[in-house]
């Protein structure tokens, strides 16, 4: 198996363990905040091209700057509020 899969692998059965240990879910409910996160990560990586788009279409010598949120809007992409995001080279604890 390729190392980066394996450390994949790893920090996801750490995570499982973590949680199983750390939280009072039965093991029934583990789906709720599971697909939650997986979910929120699938529309920060959508929302993030859909940004990075807008920014490259955007006439740079207009002094005007596209509301992102109407934008995201048009191409039916979740607009996500900064404390939403997922951060880039950062961990969170």
């Amino acid at each position: 198996m390729n190392t980066n899969l394996t450390d994949i692998e790893n920090r996801l059965w750490s995570a499982a363990d973590e949680l199983r240990a750390n939280s009072r879910l039965k093991a029934s409910e583990y789906s709720t905040p599971v697909l939650g996160l997986i979910f929120l990560r699938y529309a920060d990586h959508k929302f993030t091209q859909a940004k990075q788009e807008i920014s490259s279409e955007a006439d740079p010598n207009s002094r005007r700057h596209p509301d992102l949120r109407m934008e995201c809007q048009a191409r039916c992409v979740l607009y996500l509020p900064k404390h939403f995001r997922h951060e880039r080279g950062t961990t969170r604890r």
